[in-house]
């Protein structure tokens, strides 16, 4: 039987990535639906090669198929969802996918960073299920495949970034090029600012909170700079399980899309451990990379805080993009944002809807009126 997908972001990043995979699969994987931002030249590419049968861009592109992402996550024909809008944009989407029940390949953290309780109510109600893309968490979910007991602790690892030795002096002198070069991932913008900062491992930590329903006091953060080891599992007895490849992305797309299943993929790289040489583990540093430290404290809060995390976090990258914010006042700008919520304890999506517009018009006030932001 061939699996029908729709890809919601099929120009960016892991959209890409997961179209290189259904190249390499014709007789098991057909796409039905595709949706885009603004990258109408590539889009158009992709529906001309793939011609799937629901499109969406934001740009309008003119065809009698057009649908909205919300209903082609939703749509009869789709077997598989695979979310890669960055950013809150995706969570209308998800939740659309999540009432149909479909199976839902994440590659969005905010949706369940921000709704993870909604979502997955929805999810359980309708016989949705969440198949995780993020390699950290493919990797938690991949160890605890066949495992009967629950996990004693989950270690996320992050890379560290391109600053990792950085001192503060000289996180300060950062510049977005700088940000952009991420030493192992091939990533969008935003996710590479985060990841460069710290923020996406916090929202990860988050996620794995929502996903695996473990509390935040059995979650930790390694470094690991070789990206080796995408996370480990420690169960009851001491020992420990870790997921190891290359960082390649399409590994954790592939895996999400064949589950039970491993295919075959020559496109794909292989470990070789003897040129790995070694593998390193660090602490990380929160007085550097306030981020962490600001998500993990949103986490435990609960509420409406994820989603002003969130939110102030896509709007402070968005000014330091624009050359209108230092490096290390993306974290200073969250910060106040969080500090001057007033948070709904059980939000509805009108909450975190409203929430969300809040965060973005806080950030932009901070930035307006302290003018050493500039």
């Amino acid at each position: 039987m061939v699996t029908k997908l729709a890809i919601l972001g099929s120009t960016g990043s892991i959209g890409t990535q997961t179209l290189d995979i259904v190249r390499k699969f014709p007789g098991q994987l057909a796409i039905i639906g595709l949706t885009a931002g603004h990258n109408t030249p590539l889009f158009s590419k992709q529906v001309s090669e793939f011609e799937p049968r629901l499109i969406f861009t934001a740009d309008g592109l003119a065809a009698q198929n057009c649908h909205s992402p919300e209903e082609i996550a939703a749509h009869p024909d789709v077997d598989i969802v695979i979310v890669a809008i960055p950013g809150y944009a995706a969570l209308t989407s998800v939740m659309a996918a999540a009432k149909a029940g479909k199976i839902i390949a994440l590659a969005n953290k905010e949706s369940l960073v921000c709704a993870g309780e909604i979502i997955l109510a929805e999810a359980e109600k309708a016989g949705a299920s969440l198949r995780p893309v993020d390699s950290e968490h493919s990797a938690i979910w991949q160890c605890l495949s066949g495992e009967s007991t629950p996990p004693a602790r989950l270690i996320l690892t992050a890379s560290g970034g391109p600053f990792r030795r950085y001192s503060q002096t000289e996180l300060s002198a950062v510049g977005a090029e700088d940000a952009l070069r991420h030493p192992s991932w091939r990533m969008g913008r935003k996710v590479t600012i985060d990841s460069a900062t710290l923020l996406n491992k916090g929202l990860e930590v988050i996620e794995a909170h929502h996903l695996f329903r473990m509390p935040y006091d059995k979650i930790d953060v390694v470094i690991h700079p070789q990206s080796i080891i995408h996370s480990l599992v420690e169960f009851e007895d001491g020992s420990i399980k870790a997921q190891l490849s290359s960082p390649d992305m399409r590994l954790p797309i592939q895996y999400a899309l064949s589950y039970p299943l491993r295919w075959s993929n020559d496109a794909l790289p292989k470990l070789d451990l003897i040129k790995t040489e070694r593998l390193d583990f660090e602490p990380p540093d929160h007085t550097r990379f306030p981020c962490l430290a600001l998500a993990l404290e949103a986490g435990k809060n609960g509420g409406t805080y994820p989603t002003v995390l969130c939110a102030a976090g896509e709007r402070a990258v968005e000014l330091f993009l624009a050359g209108r914010l230092s490096f290390t006042d993306i974290a200073l700008v969250i910060e106040n944002a969080l500090a001057a919520h007033s948070p709904v304890e059980y939000p509805l999506i009108a909450d975190i809807i409203s929430a969300n517009h809040w965060a973005k018009d806080a950030v932009s006030e901070i930035v307006e009126k302290e003018r050493r932001y500039c």
